[in-house]
């Protein structure tokens, strides 16, 4: 029986860059399916149930990408940096493929892995996304940018969006 994602302890994995990159590993062997979080987030903004359900049948990676959470670096302020970092990530795995899982922002950095290193993916979920130059993509609302955008999370702020 696959232990329960919210019993699951952090684990680290350094790659070549130097940043250590924080992460849960869950389920069984095989083609796993690693899961790119949406703005914010972290290794604990994940759903357990939804994340045990998935498991279930397959193996699955989360991961607090660089400077994000648990994990070293800088949190970077591009979609294609952080598409880098998550290659980076895979590759400190030890991981030649991969299925990616994209919430959000995490749907954008999906998109560019694929474009970038088409090989490492197998499939390709998004969950809550759009392409690049989107209609009304091009940066957040005053009010919502506001909010939750200072350099600490305001948990008023996310609650009052």
């Amino acid at each position: 029986m696959t232990p329960a994602y919210s019993g699951l302890t952090n684990k680290l994995v350094s790659a070549a860059s130097g940043i250590d990159y924080a992460y849960r590993d869950t389920g069984s062997d095989g083609v796993p399916l690693v899961l790119l979080q949406h703005f914010r987030g972290n290794l604990d903004n994940w759903d357990p149930a939804l994340i045990d359900a998935l498991a279930s049948a397959r193996r699955v990676v989360a991961f607090d990408n660089a400077g994000v959470g648990g994990s070293s670096g800088t949190t970077p302020n591009t979609i294609g940096r952080m598409a880098r970092d998550a290659i980076a990530f895979l590759a400190a795995m030890g991981l030649d493929q991969a299925d990616l899982l994209g919430f959000s922002i995490g749907s954008f950095v999906a998109q560019e892995i694929a474009l970038t290193r088409p090989a490492l993916v197998r499939r390709l979920i998004l969950a809550s996304s759009a392409p690049q130059g989107a209609a009304g993509m091009h940066g957040w609302a005053a009010d919502v940018i506001g909010a939750v955008g200072a350099p600490e999370p305001n948990p008023d702020g996310y609650l009052g969006i």
